[in-house]
């Protein structure tokens, strides 16, 4: 856990106190085998209760429209953000643990070897658990910021997975109905389970993605997980006021009332598992478990090649393409 410094700070007792803190969260989450954002870090100090009583500005809330005594601010936001950025650059936070998920430099693999991809190869070896499955699910996030945190789970499930990025464009909602229907006409059953916010918008993307999916011609299932009212009040994730420029708040607010919740306030793990839970309802597992069979059968003789290489290569010839 790379921890570099370069540049000298000298911190004040209370900054200290904050970046300790901070390190505590993404080691419990790095547990978990997750890196965090920036803001789903600042989420976890807003949820538990971190940040010093010293940050509750009740002027700037007034002025805001927001709660005398709350911390959760977008000054405070930006301030963490401060404090996070001074800790890496003086040693203090491990560079690793935070990561921005929207902006990824995109490389080429290469390979020293035939012999070397086949090794590698073998445990990536993957056959379509769900080709003789009677569903066929993909899983949608509202924000590009979660992919990190739903990509685990999708993988190890075979799920495709998206972010919306807000609303989707109307190309992109055009190119999931036609995927989505020659599903439909090979006889499946499909289904999109969608993740977004509690919010005006976060709530009605999920019946815009319904009705033009629709309007294209598919029969898919929505199936909305998160975040849910229920969900709000099991897990307690802070408040934010709901925007009161959005068209939709006016309907909102008489059935919610004032506040909104992210997503990002979910714990990842607890993401995860509705992910886990939703997806897996939608399986046969007899026939899942024949697919896995299969795909661990062929990693095996994979792996056997690899070990064998050298066997493999005197019996293809010198030529390397078996003409003696």
């Amino acid at each position: 856990m790379p921890k570099i410094a370069y540049l000298t700070k000298n911190f004040r007792a209370e900054t200290l106190a904050i970046i300790a803190k901070a390190n505590a969260v993404i080691a419990d989450y790095m547990r978990q085998g997750f890196k965090l954002t920036l803001r789903q870090l600042y989420y976890q100090f807003i949820a538990k209760d971190l940040l010093p009583d010293s940050w509750i500005d009740a002027e700037y809330n007034a002025k805001h429209g927001l709660p005398a005594d709350t911390k959760n601010t977008m000054k405070n936001y930006k301030h963490l953000g401060d404090i996070i950025n001074d800790g890496r650059l003086a040693g203090q936070i491990d560079w690793t643990a935070i990561e921005d998920r929207t902006r990824n430099l995109q490389t080429h693999s290469s390979w020293t070897s035939p012999h070397s991809i086949i090794r590698a190869c073998a445990d990536q070896y993957t056959v379509d658990l769900w080709a003789e499955q009677g569903n066929h699910v993909e899983v949608w996030i509202e924000k590009e910021a979660l992919i990190g945190v739903i990509e685990g789970v999708c993988t190890e499930l075979q799920v495709p997975y998206f972010a919306c990025k807000g609303y989707t464009s109307q190309s992109e909602m055009w190119e999931a109905a036609q995927r989505l229907k020659r599903y439909e006409k090979a006889g499946k059953d499909t289904v999109v389970v969608h993740l977004g916010d509690h919010d005006p918008s976060g709530l009605d993307m999920t019946r815009d993605i319904q009705e033009r999916l629709e309007l294209f011609g598919s029969t898919t299932v929505i199936d909305r997980i998160a975040l849910t009212w229920q969900q709000i009040d099991e897990y307690g994730p802070p408040p934010n006021p709901a925007k009161t420029t959005d068209a939709r708040y006016e309907k909102y607010r008489e059935q919610f009332g004032d506040d909104s919740w992210e997503l990002d306030a979910l714990e990842p793990q607890v993401m995860a598992d509705l992910i886990r839970d939703a997806v897996q309802a939608r399986i046969d597992q007899e026939l899942w478990d024949e697919a896995v069979a299969q795909q661990d059968m062929g990693r095996t003789q994979l792996s056997t090649i690899s070990r064998r290489w050298d066997a493999v290569v005197d019996f293809l010839g010198a030529n390397g393409n078996g003409d003696e």
